[in-house]
Parts: C-alpha cells; structure tokens; sequence
C-alpha cells in the first residue's frame, strides 16, 4: 500500500499542522519554525526533534505509521508527548545544538 503522505524522514511540510495541537508556546515555536526557509537550521532542528520523537529511523514502507502517512503520525507523536510545551521546547532547543554543532564541524572538515 503507497500512501501519498509518507517520506523517509519527517518532511518539513507537516509542521504548520501541529501547531494547534498544544499550548501557545507550542504554538509560537511552530509558527516561528514554519516561517523559516526548508533548509534554515531551525526547520533543521524542527525535523531532528520529530525525527527522534516519532522514531522516523525504524520507519519502514509496510508499518502502521508508514500507512497512516508523516502528518498522522507527527500530529499523534505530539499529541501523545507526555511532557509539558516546555519538555518539547526544550528537545527542539537540544535539537537546534546539535544541529549547530554539526554544521559547525562540517564546516572545519571542509575547511
């Protein structure tokens, strides 16, 4: 079964759908993300939050989640963190770290 909504990894396109999904400063972290470009580092950060969250890496083609496609999936993983916005706000500031120090290495590799 191939379902239209399903990638490899969350896609930075299911964002703005979750931002009614908790408290304003959810709310307001979403929102600010999704005004950001595809490849900004906070979208970065957005998506290797999900990522972890929603467990994108044991994702497979034939999983329940694969069928239900990215946006169910990422609006249930939300839904269903136990935590306050703050415990999420604060895995998307981890997140955006370790994004910075990747891209920061990357550079010096390059360099």
């Amino acid at each position: 079964m191939y379902q239209n909504d399903t990638e490899m990894l969350f896609p930075s396109r299911v964002i703005p759908s979750l931002k009614h999904l908790r408290g304003s400063n959810w709310k307001n972290l979403v929102e600010s993300v999704a005004d950001q470009s595809e490849g900004g580092t906070e979208t970065l950060a957005f998506s290797l939050m999900m990522i972890r969250l929603a467990g994108c890496m044991t994702c497979h083609a034939d999983s329940y989640r694969a069928m239900r496609g990215c946006t169910a999936c990422a609006q249930q993983t939300v839904c269903r963190f136990r935590e306050t916005d703050d415990g999420l706000i604060k895995l998307f500031k981890r997140a955006q770290k370790d994004v910075e120090a990747y891209l920061e290495n990357g550079a010096k590799a390059e360099g």
